[in-house]
């Protein structure tokens, strides 16, 4: 497996997918032909069908606006064979072409081709979470020590780096009001909730600062904000949430939350390697399911939990999202992108919950 900071990527939103990927494409492309004087983009399957929405176009012109020429084609009833998210870079001089390039966008902000040009570097010999439960019991060890094992200590000041920027989504988003880009003019809720939480009742102030956080950050994202892949845009504010929660309710240090970051890292880079984070690929469930697997599995190791409880929280998390379809209203990553943010937060926190009142053992691995 790849390192844990392929999971959390620092990139503006609103899609990892469909914006951070296309966007990583046309900057590969453009090194490669410097001097080419037009580019054409083809845009297929879901990044063409749901693109405009998510501003793919924009994304990739951005990177290309020194080239007066580029030209997009959205091919929304034609996909490419490998992935549904597929591009087609072509490169131009004097009208005559230099090169084409078929890529893929494949969750997270990842990037594949036939050419190997992405292969990462493998950093963990495991791949598995029966492989690294079974080490980490074999040592008496958690999974932090695994993740610090084979990625050094210097992993956890990048993770030190993700929580701040994670905390700096939080209050932009607790800060910022009005309507969202694009056709739905769909209003900012975060401020209003965070308000009413904190002139709450007990209870409905920890769940109103749960919601408040999530929709806080998956509101930046909406917005075009900088945010942290978690692992993907779409569902980037379960994670922040759960964490932020934990740190303002529970009183936890930033060292404990960014030692559960490193769990919620392996979670996610385990579910990159034999699964997928992408929903075009897998639906929902591979986002807001993944996120919220990593968030449980978080929750539950910074509250004090076992190896095993920690791997409990995390497969009921990712049990009780299956079959959860990706459906954005228009494209945007709006509806119900956002809400489903906060009710995978509220889900995380009641798996880890539930895992540490056991003793970790449980029927599905």
């Amino acid at each position: 497996m790849e390192s844990i900071k392929e999971i959390f990527k620092i990139g503006y939103g609103p899609s990892s997918s469909h914006t951070m990927g296309p966007s990583r494409a046309a900057v590969h492309f453009r090194e490669r032909y410097p001097d080419a004087d037009g580019f054409r983009v083809t845009l297929y399957g879901s990044l063409a069908l749901t693109g405009r929405g998510h501003g793919t176009d924009i994304a990739v012109k951005n990177v290309l606006k020194s080239c007066d020429n580029v030209e997009i084609i959205w091919n929304g009833g034609e996909s490419l064979p490998h992935h549904p998210n597929g591009m087609l870079f072509e490169a131009f001089k004097k009208r005559k072409i230099l090169d084409s390039w078929e890529v893929y966008s494949i969750g997270g902000g990842n990037l594949w081709d036939d050419r190997g040009s992405f292969t990462p570097a493998e950093v963990y010999p495991s791949t598995n979470m029966e492989q690294i439960l079974s080490w980490c019991n074999r040592e008496g060890a958690t999974f932090v020590d695994y993740v610090t094992e084979y990625e050094g200590m210097e992993v956890l000041d990048y993770l030190k780096e993700v929580w701040e920027r994670m905390q700096r989504a939080i209050e932009n988003g607790l800060n910022n009001e009005g309507p969202l880009p694009g056709t739905l003019k769909l209003a900012r809720k975060a401020s209003s909730y965070g308000v009413k939480a904190k002139e709450a009742s007990s209870f409905t102030q920890a769940i109103g600062m749960l919601f408040a956080a999530a929709l806080a950050v998956a509101e930046e994202n909406a917005g075009g904000g900088v945010v942290v892949t978690a692992p993907t845009c779409g569902s980037c504010g379960v994670l922040p949430a759960v964490l932020y929660f934990l740190k303002h309710y529970h009183n936890m240090s930033d060292a404990r939350i960014i030692r559960g970051l490193a769990t919620a890292g392996l979670i996610g880079n385990i579910v990159k390697s034999n699964g997928s984070i992408s929903g075009a690929e897998v639906g929902c469930q591979g986002e807001i399911g993944t996120a919220c697997s990593m968030a449980a599995g978080a929750a539950a190791q910074i509250w004090g939990g076992t190896p095993n409880q920690i791997e409990y929280a995390a497969e009921m998390a990712f049990e009780h999202n299956l079959g959860l379809t990706c459906d954005p209203i228009e494209g945007y990553v709006q509806i119900p992108c956002i809400e489903r943010n906060a009710f995978g937060a509220q889900k995380a926190r009641e798996c880890a919950s539930y895992a540490l009142l056991s003793d970790g053992c449980h029927m599905v691995s």
